[in-house]
């Protein structure tokens, strides 16, 4: 490590407060990897929560690694490797590397964080004397095949439920093999490694190690048969999920303002969604929706306001927590600011939006994500344009003048007029807006998000093809031209080249990761990986399933079963609506 690497990571580590540094001893040594930059991990509640977990374990040690800056990326592989942030130790050196996933554009990051932490990229190449790579969050919950060559085992579930009994589990092997006249548990025999991993298959509920099954595929490349290689390993893997979460309180902990969300403390007040939009993953995989009652999190928003932080409300479903408005009210009588994300249109009561203005609030977002009537119910998003008209009048109402929109281009049988219906209702709310009183000029900035739909695991989009990427530049282009003359209006968008290549690890079977090491080889060239590589990517990317084709995903149960799934694509096909768990909302004025 050179004195510039080492300098960056004690400069971060003087701003940080909450940071733990456990003694260098005979506990199982935990290094927690976030395969982006430390500006967005940090950032990232569950990889917070990963870290206070491992560090509160008796017998555990964790600490934390990022991915590279860009000047460290420029260092030779030679001058650098990869290192710890709190004792500066390699990564090589920990008995477990376990890397947080939330998103799939992330995963060429994870074979450059293992080659320049000197750990060998595949499974099969290991040693006993290598750390195990663990897998675990929300994209490896939903798909984790095309990681399977890479890792060695994978956590499915909530942290929460699963990390516990896999810590008690793989401390208790190393003590054993200490006390057997070994003071490694990963540096004796190599059946010793198999026998540790082979162990966790068969008692952790939720783990996964992939090298035990084997996946058998037909001459098209579908998927035939997915078989344990042992009858004592299950023939299912359950995802993990604890339901009563105001038995634990999950909260920023550690303290920086080198982040996204750096002069904020973050408190997740609810988990689930029971809304049932048909395209949002977490709303199925995270089922049952899940709120944390005001008691439980008073004493987080009292850590919160003791620091003098704004507090950032996250879940799923925040907009429909029952006791919102009191939650809010808590924090701001207390001289404290909120800060909320996205909200539900169907749920901005008056009462809120004074609560928005109080706060200091100045753009309020929401997702309709789609322009037209037709399409917002074939994707069950459970509001109507009347829902959107009341929001502006109530926004306008309380002076709050600006507003963030979240739309989508690329659902599944969009249509011109569909491009059209969103440049319709932009328009519309800004004529709304001007007709308030005092607000003859609209909303002083309505900024369009706009992203492509990518079709996700367990639901009921899941069988359905990517929109082509070229198509979809077209329609973002009709959108900006469309709003062109709307001086208050932005529009901003992601890069339809990035979209095919998530939708590509999203969808991926575990021949997709021999695309996503020839990528890796290739310094990051996906077109020459494509072209080189004798898989066809489009197959997994624009291909129309069958409901009754075996998908890469299928082994992992979650609460939703497969045909609750295929009846509401269905429903999709007709327009026709579920509808979902809608909470009462608190008495407003």
């Amino acid at each position: 490590m050179s004195w510039k690497q080492k300098k960056r990571r004690l400069d971060l580590l003087e701003a940080e407060e909450g940071w733990t540094r456990k003694l260098w001893g005979d506990s199982l040594k935990i290094c927690i990897a976030y395969p982006n930059r430390y500006h967005t991990g940090m950032s990232n509640l569950g990889f917070q929560t990963i870290y206070r977990l491992i560090n509160n374990h008796p017998d555990c040690l964790c600490e934390r690694v990022f991915y590279p800056d860009d000047e460290e990326l420029k260092e030779s592989a030679e001058a650098f490797s990869l290192f710890s942030m709190e004792s500066q130790r390699p990564i090589a050196e920990f008995d477990i590397v376990a890397f947080s996933l939330s998103f799939e554009n992330d995963y060429p990051h994870i074979l450059t964080m293992l080659d320049m932490g000197k750990i060998p990229l595949e499974t099969k190449d290991r040693q006993d004397n290598d750390p195990l790579i663990v897998g675990g969050g929300i994209a490896v919950t939903l798909n984790p095949e095309p990681l399977a060559g890479f890792f060695d085992l994978f956590l499915i579930g909530e942290g929460e439920a699963i990390l516990p009994q896999f810590l008690d589990l793989v401390a208790s092997s190393r003590q054993k093999t200490a006390a057997n006249g070994n003071n490694d548990a990963y540096t004796s025999e190599k059946p010793g490694r198999q026998a540790l991993l082979a162990e966790i298959q068969e008692k952790i509920a939720g783990a996964y190690v992939p090298h035990f099954y084997q996946v058998g595929t037909d001459k098209d490349g579908k998927i035939v048969s997915w078989e344990p290689a042992d009858a004592k390993f299950p023939k299912t893997i359950t995802r993990q999920r604890p339901l009563a979460i105001d038995a634990f309180a999950t909260e920023q902990t550690i303290i920086t303002d080198d982040t996204e969300l750096g002069g904020m403390y973050l408190v997740e007040v609810s988990r689930g969604c029971g809304r049932g939009c048909r395209f949002c993953a977490a709303g199925f995989v995270c089922r049952p929706v899940r709120f944390r009652s005001f008691e439980t999190l008073q004493p987080s928003f009292e850590r919160a306001l003791a620091l003098g932080k704004t507090v950032g409300l996250l879940g799923t479903a925040v907009s429909d927590h029952p006791e919102l408005a009191r939650l809010c009210r808590f924090i701001m009588d207390r001289g404290g600011k909120v800060a909320l994300g996205s909200l539900r249109l169907d749920r901005l009561s008056r009462d809120m939006a004074a609560i928005l203005k109080e706060a200091g609030v100045e753009t309020a977002t929401f997702g309709p994500e789609a322009g037209s009537q037709g399409l917002r119910d074939a994707i069950n998003k459970g509001i109507d344009e009347e829902d959107i008209l009341s929001a502006v009048d109530i926004l306008t109402e309380y002076a709050i003048e600006k507003v963030k929109l979240y739309f989508m281009v690329g659902l599944p049988g969009e249509t011109d007029a569909d491009i059209e219906a969103i440049i319709d209702l932009v328009r519309k709310i800004q004529d709304r807006a001007r007709q308030a009183p005092k607000r003859k000029k609209g909303f002083r900035s309505i900024t369009l998000s706009i992203n492509q739909f990518i079709p996700k695991a367990a639901t009921p989009f899941q069988w359905r093809p990517l929109e082509d990427t070229a198509i979809v530049r077209k329609r973002i282009r009709r959108i900006e031209q469309g709003l062109h003359g709307e001086k208050a209006v932005r529009v901003n968008h992601d890069l339809p080249k990035w979209n095919y290549i998530q939708a590509l690890l999203a969808l991926g079977d575990r021949q997709v990761g021999r695309l996503l090491f020839a990528a890796h080889k290739l310094n990051g060239n996906w077109a020459q990986a494509f072209r080189e590589a004798p898989i066809d990517p489009d197959f997994y990317v624009y291909r129309d399933k069958s409901s009754d084709e075996i998908l890469p995903w299928d082994f992992i149960e979650h609460d939703v079963p497969r045909s609750f799934l295929v009846r509401e694509s269905d429903k999709f096909a007709t327009f026709s609506q579920t509808p979902g768990e809608i909470p009462e909302k608190e008495n407003t004025p």
